[in-house]
């Protein structure tokens, strides 16, 4: 597990308020993710997740609280500008471009760069070796690929920034059995390889818990409880309070 003590937090919410108009959506949050570590956030539905995770991405500007990127204060910073400071995102439902082929939406990732096409090539050939199965469908139009292949492609088009931190929505709502599992090893591995910090929006806990290093519980807009991915898991009063019927 990463050594979180000894690093600076590459993303930082100290005492984050956000607003819509007079509703408050997330209260006093505070929350760190270190580098080459997964971070989860848990809770069910209008418990702040998304909102969290736009704040992050610059999409919503906090009331009160800051927001931190490597130490330095983003709170105001527009989205292009997290971008550049090495974060990403893979939203929820996917949203590659349908009628666009799988190279081009890889492409699209990389335009923020602001790279030469071979450039661009060549980061595409570096994530193949990654994701053999885009590869062989680098020409195919992504709106014809299965739901688990669609998120690859998501997951894929976020690392050709190069991105220190990834910020996932959801990435396994909609997708059989089968490719949820996928999914889940395939995060694991990049985080395992890349040294990828992830933090990762979900409703189905375990699954969450599963890859994470930590997680935070979300419900109504402040973090109720956080600890260890294994301490969540195995505390039986937390599962069922927090992990099973709220959080489903």
């Amino acid at each position: 597990m990463p050594t979180s003590e000894t690093s600076t937090p590459i993303l930082e919410f100290d005492e984050v308020t956000v607003h819509y108009g007079p509703s408050r959506a997330l209260d006093k949050v505070s929350l760190q993710v270190h580098p080459g570590e997964i971070v989860s956030l848990l809770g069910g539905n209008a418990s702040g997740k998304s909102t969290t995770m736009k704040t992050a991405l610059g999409l919503l500007k906090p009331s009160s609280g800051v927001v931190r990127i490597d130490g330095v204060d983003v709170s105001s910073s527009a989205s292009a500008a997290r971008i550049s400071a090495g974060l990403a995102s893979v939203p929820e439902a996917r949203r590659v471009f349908p009628a666009m082929s799988v190279e081009e939406n890889l492409f699209v990732g990389g335009y923020i760069r602001k790279e030469r096409r071979s450039v661009l090539v060549a980061r595409a050939n570096e994530l193949y070796e990654h994701f053999p199965r885009l590869r062989e469908r680098r020409t195919q139009h992504a709106g014809t690929l299965s739901g688990g292949e669609q998120q690859m492609l998501a997951f894929a088009r976020a690392l050709m920034s190069k991105p220190r931190l990834i910020c996932m929505d959801e990435p396994t709502m909609g997708l059989s059995p089968l490719f949820v599992d996928r999914v889940l090893d395939e995060i694991a591995r990049l985080n395992k390889e890349l040294g990828l910090a992830i933090l990762i929006v979900e409703q189905q806990a375990e699954l969450a818990l599963s890859i994470a290093h930590r997680g935070n519980v979300l419900r109504g807009g402040e973090i109720v409880l956080r600890g260890t991915a294994a301490e969540l898991l195995n505390n039986p009063a937390i599962r069922d309070a927090y992990l099973g019927k709220e959080a489903a």
